[in-house]
């Protein structure tokens, strides 16, 4: 299992940071982990399956 950070996220989804916080907030992105008091970031795996998701909606 490999975390990935804020940048690496934005870089493998096309998404800007206000985006991928906005998607939290509606329950359609994962979720981010705690690394710290001001530090966290995303579980890739999960990153990649909604990047599958969002390729098998398409139709």
């Amino acid at each position: 299992m490999r975390l990935i950070k804020l940048k690496e996220v934005m870089a493998k989804t096309s998404l800007g940071h206000s985006s991928i916080y906005k998607f939290i907030s509606e329950g359609t992105f994962p979720k981010q982990v705690s690394l710290g008091a001001k530090s966290v970031a995303w579980v890739e795996s999960e990153v990649d399956e909604w990047i599958e998701e969002m390729i098998r909606r398409r139709g």
